[in-house]
């Protein structure tokens, strides 16, 4: 066709670029960063038959200049054409079982038009194209209807030898036949969710990119990065072709242990420790508790530090009650009741704070550990000891001191976890935990701001050797909970799990790894200067905000960031603060709002303004969410967060160049500039916290 040039060709002010269509083009292309990328698979546009839509295996895709003009009609139709290429790749091009590329593209692309926002779909509503109608039906199709609509064929014009669907292709298709960015909220629960206007989850986040906002909620969750999506999606693909060639179940266990491997490489652990993984940071504390229910007859008592700044679910989990109404696995249960198998226990709580709100001493919280350990000892049971390293607002406890003093008491039976969903910990850190025969509990969706809901326990090889040896099976009810692919295979407790694989978590956990990677590629002296610059940065902005008050005070009486050596772990790098509006501090309520209205577009409110207040309200902004602690002892109210996160150093270290990764992170710290100023913005407008 004469007409045909490729899209990114289209660079005259032809129709496709009248003026009106400009911004829906803008708007669908924004959008085309969770579409895969293909290699060697060009979109061509075509003037001469406007209405085509056409696939050439291996080589292209042809759109019709109509379409173009119908922005999101082009995207869905496009998307569809991607996903039957990428499936093609996998199949080697092999014809006979083109039919698989149908059932798959088509499946990927009913998911992904039900992740469009609202004004999307409305765009579709009134469009008749073969396409969009079936996607738009109600009832599901299954791959046996599917083959017979010619439709699909006529595409790209290649018939099916036979309309069967086969066995293997199912496994692949179920878990497989997913956009990345659903993988990416996948086995998790409804807080992945993300809603039909502005495309967020609870916690303020995408499973897509979101470049537009400025993110510091390391302390909460994150957008994925287009860095990790990308690398994510790619490996979406290779697993599909590996397991259409070596099959579904050892291709998904090969991947399970690559990443598993990866986390080992980038901890320097050594290859006899052990990783579980879990579809969130309380599923972990669930498997730990599950774990503690086999490997004694004795009583347990779990003495729980920092209870009011650990995961809200926690508390429920340990005590091997159900912490939500659905599991990851989609088994509909009700919170609160106790799990199946699970025996009672003991749960003693340690908070940081006092019933005033204030930060109780080091030497107060380690002597309220101490004697709940030592009573539990004296009545015979087995302890389960939840250290904090770091929690949500940055503390840590216990003392190393503390711990070392239970030496003192006899015939002690007693297990210690390391609470370290944030991982604001180096290698060496991780480590020495691991040599002292503790347990550490990380995420990969905190620090290293991978998608929300990543959790695993480290377990040493003296603890993972004990399990080994255990012949009681773990608490039926964690049957509805996990897969037995995600525990060490070589354990017999897990045996009865299901036999099933979550692949949500595995790409929540390959996105992770991939932040993680990129991060300590960053050469350590640069990479703690940084860390250093920014922190530094935060603090005094947050200090010389009138409006703002710092939680934490100087540190007077904490344990935490008294090390002499560099590390993370001996740095502040979660800034909570006080909003105050006329010196008085906002109520929860507000607070709450003044989050919300952050992480919008508020240019709406200030159309009469000037240009830069447009774009200061414009400006999206996500820190860590709110979390209620009282102010001055009596009034309740509530702080926000700005925090660290590794990709304020990874993203800055792009050209292995030093003065532009300095100049890098100082344009990060002008973005906190920004939040700041937006806050300010935000109280000088009262109308928008009512």
């Amino acid at each position: 066709m004469t007409n045909n040039i490729l899209i990114e060709d289209q660079y005259k002010r032809t129709s496709l670029f009248e003026k009106e269509n400009v911004n829906y083009l803008v708007h669908v292309l924004k959008r085309f960063n969770t579409v895969p990328k293909m290699n060697n698979i060009n979109i061509i546009t075509s003037n001469s038959d406007p209405n085509i839509f056409k696939i050439i295996p291996n080589k292209s895709i042809i759109i019709g200049s109509s379409y173009l003009k119908k922005p999101v009609l082009a995207l869905v139709y496009l998307r569809y054409g991607i996903e039957w290429q990428l499936w093609y790749k996998a199949i080697d091009n092999n014809k006979e079982d083109v039919a698989l590329c149908d059932i798959a593209a088509f499946k990927v692309t009913r998911i992904f038009y039900k992740l469009l926002p609202k004004e999307d779909k409305e765009k579709l509503e009134s469009l008749d194209y073969f396409l969009t109608n079936i996607i738009r039906k109600n009832k599901d199709i299954g791959a046996e209807e599917l083959l017979q609509f010619k439709e699909l064929q006529e595409f790209h014009d290649i018939d099916y030898i036979d309309k069967v669907f086969k066995d293997s292709w199912k496994p692949i298709v179920d878990n497989l036949a997913k956009p990345t960015e659903y993988l990416l909220m996948d086995g998790g629960d409804l807080r992945l969710n993300i809603d039909e206007i502005a495309l967020l989850n609870k916690y303020g986040c995408r499973p897509f990119p979101r470049p537009d906002a400025f993110t510091f909620a390391s302390s909460t969750a994150t957008s994925v990065s287009n860095f990790a999506f990308d690398k994510t999606d790619k490996v979406r693909r290779i697993v599909i072709k590996n397991s259409l060639k070596n099959g579904f179940k050892s291709s998904t266990n090969e991947f399970s242990e690559s990443l598993k491997d990866r986390l080992k490489k980038i901890f320097k652990l050594n290859t006899e420790s052990q990783i579980i993984f879990s579809p969130s940071g309380t599923d972990s504390s669930l498997q730990i508790a599950g774990i503690t229910q086999i490997i004694t007859d004795k009583d347990i008592a779990h003495v729980l530090v920092a209870a009011d700044e650990t995961g809200s679910g926690v508390p429920a989990a340990l005590k091997g009650c159900h912490f939500e109404n659905t599991t990851a696995l989609n088994f509909p249960i009700k919170k609160g009741d106790k799990i199946e198998g699970f025996r009672d226990v003991e749960l003693n709580k340690v908070t940081l704070r006092d019933d005033k709100g204030d930060l109780k001493s080091s030497t107060a919280i380690d002597k309220e550990v101490f004697t709940a350990i030592s009573k539990a000892n004296d009545a015979g049971k087995h302890v389960v000891l939840h250290v904090m390293d770091q929690s949500k607002l940055g503390y840590q406890s216990p003392s190393e001191k503390m711990i070392k003093d239970l030496d003192s008491l006899t015939n002690l039976s007693i297990q210690v976890i390391v609470d370290s969903a944030q991982v604001r910990l180096d290698p060496k850190d991780i480590q020495n935990y691991l040599k002292k025969g503790f347990i550490v509990s990380i995420t990969g969706s905190k620090y290293f701001t991978g998608p929300p809901y990543s959790g695993a326990l480290i377990l040493p090889q003296s603890v993972s050797k004990s399990i080994q040896a255990i012949k009681n099976t773990l608490p039926k009810g964690l049957t509805k909970y996990y897969n037995h692919s995600d525990w060490p295979t070589s354990w017999h407790c897990s045996k009865d799990l299901c036999d099933g694989y979550n692949y949500g978590s595995y790409m929540r956990w390959n996105a992770a790894i991939v932040e993680m990677e990129r991060y300590f590629m960053t050469p350590v002296l640069y990479r703690n200067m940084g860390i250093e610059m920014f922190c530094d940065f935060v603090e005094e902005s947050i200090k010389e905000a009138t409006f703002l008050e710092r939680l934490y005070g100087n540190e007077t009486n904490t344990n935490s960031y008294t090390g002499k050596e560099f590390g993370i772990r001996n740095m502040r790098t979660i800034f909570p603060f006080f909003i105050l509006k006329d010196n008085k501090v906002l109520s929860v309520d507000k607070v709450k709002k003044l989050y919300l209205l952050l992480n919008s577009d508020l240019s709406n409110h200030y159309q009469d303004s000037p240009l830069e207040i447009v774009r200061l309200a414009a400006q999206k902004c996500h820190i860590g969410q709110a979390v209620n602690v009282k102010y001055n002892n009596d009034i309740q109210s509530a702080i926000l967060r700005i925090s660290l996160g590794a990709r304020i150093i990874s993203e800055s270290w792009v050209n292995r160049d030093i003065s532009i990764f300095f100049r890098n992170i100082e344009a990060q710290m002008s973005q906190v500039t920004v939040i700041i100023k937006k806050i300010e913005l935000i109280l000088s407008n009262p109308d928008l916290l009512e």
